[in-house]
């Protein structure tokens, strides 16, 4: 199967939308049969490698606003749901009015708080008729049956509305997540991954192309993992260097250098046709926030990215699962 350009290089299917990779945007048209958006949440907690249970300092990359720094905050454990949160979600969906929404919780680790707590902004977002689903970006570490057990409650009680977990992994390389302060180990991820999944909970992977030290076979091995693991979704990310974090500092010493634009697409076009082409990607390269984001500079212009990854995988006959098995 070809796509409309009939070309002999474009060897992916139609409802990959032009792209030569099963994209998130792709799966959202094909699933729901329109495009859906995101809005981003900070529902103000913690994390454990921030409150002092682990560590105080955050994974070295990780800024101030723990990921989220695009999201909006409509809550505190302290003072529940502000009252302005409807507000703030009326004013995001206007952006797109009638069109359907996900609601991600971004911001830090968001199965890190108590439970009565977590059920009622998880409650509040999912009982919104704009949102059609949420996404809930966490730790390994942060996920106990309790948790499990609501997300799988919801099912019931939302029929209809889907529930994703991502999960951090960044690598599988040990000596990396000690440099990098990840915290946990690669059995601790596996084990998570393996309760959500036994409750059928779709899972979406987290890994960073880049992280200091890493060769293209670290990062081929990492994929291979995910690869084998075969989770709903996986995010390809650009690690990006953000002022007020010790990798800035790393980097700004010379102790490495980020990746250029002709590496990054190397290497992320690699990493897909490593994975399995019914794999979901919901992120190529990732957005750091420009007033913070030191390096590397030329991520800024993410269209232009995303096209010359597209034009060269063209050129190289490379496409989602290329690598794997044939999709034809």
């Amino acid at each position: 199967m070809t796509n409309s350009t009939n070309s002999k290089k474009d060897r992916w299917p139609e409802n990959w939308l032009g792209k030569p990779y099963y994209s998130l945007d792709a799966y959202c048209k094909q699933t729901f049969g329109r495009k859906v958006y995101k809005v981003s949440l900070n529902i103000g907690l913690s994390c454990p490698n921030r409150d002092g249970s682990l560590d105080t300092r955050g994974c070295i990359f990780c800024s101030e606003g723990g990921s989220g720094d695009f999201a909006y905050k409509i809550a505190s454990p302290e003072t529940g749901i502000f009252e302005e949160a409807g507000e703030l979600l009326k004013n995001a969906f206007s952006a797109h009015p009638g069109s359907p929404f996900i609601g991600y919780f971004q911001a830090y680790t968001n199965t890190y708080g108590p439970l009565p707590y977590l059920k009622t902004l998880y409650e509040y977002i999912l009982a919104r008729p704009e949102i059609i689903g949420i996404s809930i970006a966490t730790r390994p570490d942060c996920i106990s049956l309790e948790i499990i057990r609501l997300l799988n409650r919801f099912k019931i009680d939302f029929p209809g509305k889907f529930i994703w977990v991502e999960l951090g992994l960044q690598t599988i390389q040990e000596r990396t997540a000690v440099s990098i302060r990840r915290g946990y180990s690669l059995p601790c991820f596996q084990s998570s991954y393996e309760r959500l999944t036994a409750f059928d909970i779709p899972v979406v992977i987290h890994v960073i192309l880049g992280l200091p030290n890493e060769s293209t076979q670290d990062i081929v091995e990492t994929i291979r993992y995910v690869n084998h693991l075969h989770p709903f979704g996986v995010k390809l990310q650009l690690l990006h260097i953000l002022e007020g974090t010790d990798l800035a500092g790393d980097y700004l010493q010379g102790k490495f250098k980020t990746l250029s634009r002709e590496e990054y697409i190397s290497l992320a076009a690699k990493s897909l046709s490593l994975l399995s082409p019914d794999i979901v990607i919901h992120r190529i390269t990732g957005d750091g926030p420009k007033k913070i984001t030191i390096a590397p500079k030329w991520s800024f212009d993410k269209k232009n990215v995303l096209n010359t990854l597209h034009g060269y995988m063209r050129e190289k006959g490379i496409y989602h699962g290329s690598g794997t098995s044939d999709i034809l």
